[in-house]
């Protein structure tokens, strides 16, 4: 090929590559610059803020009843533990409790062996027997001696020492009275009983082995489960509040919940306050007592507790969830009538479960958002798409609920 032939095949190529870039062009960046220049149509919906209104959710502030909660976590504590040990030594002849049985106070638990014990006991009432034949003798001797001193027939020696030995053998006597109601009681200590009512732990000692007194493990424990403690703390803040109703009288209302405070277990009553504040936490220790009844209640167990120090009557409540925190502190997104948004600042009060009420701030009536405030500005145009209804206290529809549970 010649040079001419060369610059002709080049050219070619130029313009192939030409024809290639233009269509590519227009194809592609083109169509994109068109899109990039299309102006956003108004009104349309995911327009954030770009001309038509936001869709929210509202609720209107409603009038209602709130009662001031004080929360905590509480440790489940029987009233009485109790190990059960031997008092005597000896062998378990029986055992006449099952593992986890529920026991009634001086219901008889296990009997030792008790031979060697009446054994004992035959000894000291035959010992007595004997030391009355001689207190009975030497009584009658000393009747003798003071007839026999009257008639001058008898050193007066003879008679007091007569009258000491009288003593001695009522001394004895008592002495064996004494050691037969020791050996009545060891005889009666080979009986076991349970001290408290309760539940009965895991057996410790099988049947015949030796028992002994000293024994660190005792045979089995009791633990008092009906009524039951819950152990629980509350700020030093709240003290002087719930002295207060203490001092009043009135029984304050305690329930326990469980770990994920979805179903209640028990109610109670709060039963006693500590003497003072642990300086580690800034806290105060409170008890309260539950009947325990159906023992939904167990030893050791972590509970969330509600106890009721009182109501709010009347006040305005709104959902949990229409409350932001900004810099100026917590406010509200409020629905003026004309579908605009305005920011407004609460003082809020106490909160139960997903009500809370407001002090100051805000009248009964009014809508405020609870959803989809993050697009929202004060001044901007809404659109409710619906309010919620009121959300009642978690007592209630827990209470609601198992109802239905029972009727179906």
């Amino acid at each position: 090929m010649g040079r001419t032939g060369k610059v002709v095949l080049a050219l070619v190529c130029l313009a192939l590559a030409a024809g290639a870039a233009y269509w590519v062009y227009r194809e592609y960046w083109s169509v994109e610059s068109q899109a990039t220049r299309m102006p956003v149509q108004k009104g349309r919906p995911g327009a954030m803020g770009m001309g038509g209104p936001v869709p929210v959710v509202g609720a209107p502030a409603s009038i209602g009843n709130v009662d001031i909660i004080l929360s905590g976590l509480g440790t489940v504590t029987p009233l009485r533990t109790v190990t059960v040990r031997s008092r005597v030594e000896g062998e378990l002849m029986r055992v006449l409790f099952q593992e986890g049985e529920t026991v009634k106070e001086g219901q008889l638990l296990a009997e030792i062996d008790p031979r060697g014990f009446r054994v004992q006991l035959e000894q000291a009432e035959g010992q007595l027997a004997r030391d009355r034949a001689l207190l009975e003798n030497a009584r009658l001797d000393l009747e003798r001696y003071r007839a026999l001193f009257k008639q001058d027939s008898i050193a007066k020696q003879q008679v007091d020492t007569q009258a000491s030995l009288v003593r001695q053998y009522e001394g004895a006597v008592r002495v064996d009275r004494s050691q037969i109601e020791s050996a009545r009681l060891q005889l009666t200590y080979t009986r076991i009983t349970a001290p408290v009512a309760g539940r009965v732990g895991l057996r410790l000692v099988d049947q015949g082995n030796i028992v002994r007194a000293g024994d660190a493990g005792g045979l089995l424990v009791i633990t008092q489960l009906q009524p039951v403690a819950v152990l629980f703390t509350v700020p030093q803040d709240s003290v002087q509040a719930v002295m207060r109703r203490m001092q009043s009288g009135e029984k304050i209302p305690v329930e326990a919940w469980d770990r994920e405070q979805r179903q209640k277990l028990a109610d109670g009553v709060l039963a006693s306050a500590d003497n003072q504040v642990d300086p580690a936490t800034g806290t105060v220790k409170l008890k309260a007592q539950f009947p325990n009844d159906d023992q939904a209640l167990f030893p050791n167990q972590f509970v969330n507790v509600r106890m009721k120090l009182d109501r709010l009557v009347d006040a305005v409540v709104i959902p949990s969830a229409a409350v932001q925190r900004g810099a100026q502190g917590l406010f509200v997104y409020v629905v003026r009538p004309d579908n605009t948004v305005a920011q407004r600042t609460l003082k809020l009060g106490p909160a139960e479960g997903q009500r809370v009420a407001v002090l100051d701030g805000l009248a009964a009536g009014e809508v405020v958002v609870v959803d989809g405030m993050d697009r929202l500005r004060p001044g901007a145009q809404v659109e409710v798409a619906g309010a919620r209804p009121e959300i009642k206290p978690p007592a209630e529809a827990t209470r609601k609920g198992k109802g239905k549970k029972a009727k179906q």
